[in-house]
């Protein structure tokens, strides 16, 4: 039956309220705010439509004042703001401008209907004109100075200014192009370009690299239910061999120290040093290693004497899982089902932040560089001029500062994005849940199916994935609220911590370390029950409170065979990862780099053969761990099931082991009825 239906509900009308929240979002919001940088007036530079159409650029008449701590609280530079076809591209002031040909090019850079019916005071007083143009290119369609190292001097475009040490001024020009060819820069937009032709000629070979790393992924899970126990043995028994190699060194250098000056002083007597070298010719740093690892090596074979069944049942559950991922092949390519959702959770996530931030309306406000008492007052550029404000503070201007509002629905809008971010961790959340789910309940059928794979079900994924969504929505909405509730708590103290970074309170300091810590080791351990709660959903179809609370007891009965299990198939995990994107790896160095040749074909040109390369490295591993990924649920639920087989049966008749044969032989189980036949 259905469980957990009140959180089902919940989880829809959540839903129904997030999809309200986004269509209000769109409404409201204007993303160009995000795209397109905006001028003193408010206005849109490079919208298409508008009258700075060809006006990509926002250009700045001092930026120095954009380092002043009223950008930190505005979210605008105190500087008049101009939308222009392109960056300046050399040094001019607007006194020598005035007086010479470049004093067209310079108008371009004043405010827009600039005449010259003023004087050079009145210009400048008004910020009708910046007071001097420097080098600059654009960076996010802003202009910034263009500034460069040449020979440890500092250049600002094709002129940089210094000082000789007297006071007076000294121009290096027309360095420009030399600075780059010497320092190999190189603009973004050009690196840019440089990537994309690599992948545009590279994209066939980066596919076959992914291919190879799939089918090495898919070979190491089928090769695991041979070899498990050999890679297994061999790492314990290296480890001793490593160990004992490392106790007969620090003895051989023990006694080679015998009767050497200085080498019998104590490591207290020596103090802390520097350099670490030091301690290498004592004595006691000698001996302090051979005690200390001689006491590794016994812990070591002592656990391996008494945990030797219980590493002998992880590997057996391990190949009975290669087993299982070998009957239900299509759960390979489950990680793809629960990668699209959640980029669509992404998406929709984002989208909604996005039209959120910029749902504000303009807002002006009173700039002014001297001591005026209305700064920072709100205003209204249309009737500013003829204002009292105009009257009072002659030097200020009104000027767009940021984009808010004082309407209810701006007050709401932090609350919005709180929301937003909580519906996305929830959902996300909820996906996850669903997958892990479904994959167990894929390999339950597995392990409860008398006579393997005769009593398998036709299709045991997407079985799994119906009973999952037909019956236990409501148990998965639950799982993932809990974790969904944490995580914003997590979100909120990070916010709150930079925040507080700047109060020298160690108290404070002190209590949200320790906040941030216990909430991170609480979402570590509610996700580890969640999955075990999914895992016990999937076999037993309870509600996820009862599941939750059968799951935990249950390891906690058998916290031996759970850590050993756990170290073990992380082991392998690791071992399988590095082995597969090390290998595509060092075959697409190789490649790229014209070392060696695939029967005819061989490597496209490259601007940087390391574009490709690390593609390959980095799709491979996220291939690798999808694919470890639902051979880690499969472990999980054989396990599980495993412990709930050996609890609840007894091998009779009526209860009988559906274990394998080969965990019964290890347990000395058997079922009755083979028994007797």
């Amino acid at each position: 039956g259905c469980t957990d239906v009140i959180c089902c509900v919940f989880l829809l009308l959540a839903i129904v309220g997030y999809v309200a929240v986004g269509i209000i979002a769109w409404t409201h919001g204007d993303p160009r705010k995000v795209i397109y940088p905006t001028d003193s007036r408010g206005e849109f530079c490079g919208q298409k439509g508008t009258k700075n159409e060809n006006k990509p650029y926002l250009f700045y008449f001092n930026i120095v004042k954009c380092a002043s701590p009223l950008v930190l609280l505005e979210f605008q530079c105190p500087t008049p703001q101009i939308c222009v076809e392109k960056c300046p591209d050399r040094y001019l002031t607007y006194l020598n401008a005035r007086s010479s040909r470049d004093f067209e090019y310079y108008k371009q850079f004043c405010v827009p209907g600039f005449k010259d019916n003023k004087g050079v005071a009145e210009v400048l007083r008004d910020g009708d004109c910046p007071a001097v143009l420097i080098p600059s290119k654009p960076l996010a369609r802003r202009c910034f100075p263009a500034i460069h190292a040449h020979k440890g001097v500092l250049m600002v475009g094709n002129e940089t200014t210094y000082e000789d040490g007297h006071g007076s001024r000294k121009n290096i020009t027309d360095l420009v192009e030399g600075a780059k060819k010497a320092n190999g820069v190189l603009e973004a937009r050009q690196l840019a370009m440089r990537i994309f032709e690599d992948y545009t000629v590279s994209w066939y070979w980066i596919i076959i690299g992914l291919v190879i790393a799939m089918a090495m992924s898919l070979l190491f899970i089928i090769l695991l239910r041979f070899l498990a126990g050999i890679m297994v043995w061999v790492m314990i028994i290296m480890v001793i061999l490593v160990l004992g190699y490392g106790i007969f060194h620090c003895y051989v250098e023990y006694s080679r120290l015998r009767g050497e000056a200085g080498s019998d002083v104590s490591l207290v007597d020596l103090g802390f040093q520097t350099d670490f070298r030091v301690y290498l010719h004592l004595r006691q740093t000698w001996l302090a290693f051979m005690i200390i690892l001689s006491i590794l090596e016994v812990i070591i074979i002592l656990l391996l004497i008494f945990l030797r069944k219980r590493i002998l049942i992880a590997i057996a559950l391990i190949k009975e899982a290669s087993r299982a991922v070998g009957y239900v092949m299509c759960s390979l390519l489950y990680p793809l089902v629960t990668f699209f959702l959640l980029c669509l959770c992404i998406a929709y996530w984002a989208s909604t932040a996005v039209f959120l931030s910029t749902s504000n309306e303009a807002v002006y406000k009173i700039f002014d560089d001297s001591s005026c008492s209305l700064t920072a007052k709100t205003c209204n550029p249309e009737t500013f001029p003829s204002s009292n404000e105009s009257r009072l503070c002659p030097n200020a201007r009104c000027q767009f500062a940021f984009y808010g509002g004082e309407s209810g629905y701006h007050r709401a809008l932090l609350g919005l994005q709180i929301f937003n971010a909580f519906m996305f961790f929830w959902l996300a959340n909820f996906v996850l849940a669903l997958g892990q789910v479904t994959l167990a309940g894929a390999f339950a059928s597995y392990y409860w199916a008398l006579r393997k794979p005769d009593d398998l079900p036709a299709f045991p994924l997407f079985s799994a994935f119906g009973r999952a969504l037909r019956y236990h929505t409501g148990s998965l909405a639950f799982g993932a609220l809990i974790l969904a509730i944490v995580q914003i708590i997590r979100v909120i103290l990070e916010y709150l911590d930079q925040r507080l970074k700047a109060v020298e309170n160690k108290f404070a300091k002190c209590l949200m370390t320790c906040l941030k810590c216990c909430f991170w080791c609480l979402e570590k351990f509610i996700k580890f029950l969640n999955r075990n709660a999914y895992i016990m959903i999937a076999i037993y179809g309870t509600n996820f409170c009862t599941s939750a609370r059968n799951a935990f007891f249950l390891l906690m009965r058998n916290i031996i065979r759970v850590a050993v299990l756990d170290k073990v198939t992380d082991f392998l995990f690791l071992l399988g990862k590095l082995l597969i994107v090390g290998s595509v790896g060092i075959l697409a160095f190789f490649f790229f780099t014209h070392r060696i040749r695939i029967v005819q074909d061989t490597a496209p040109p490259l601007n940087y053969y390391w574009v490709p390369i690390l593609t390959v490295i980095v799709g491979s591993y996220l291939i690798a761990h999808g694919f470890f990924s639902v051979y880690g649920m499969c472990v999980d639920t054989l396990f599980l099931c495993f412990l709930e087989d050996l609890e609840r049966n007894d091998g009779s008749a009526e209860r009988p082991y559906f274990m394998s044969s080969t965990l019964k032989k290890l347990l000395n189980k058997t079922n009755k009825k083979a028994a007797e036949s």
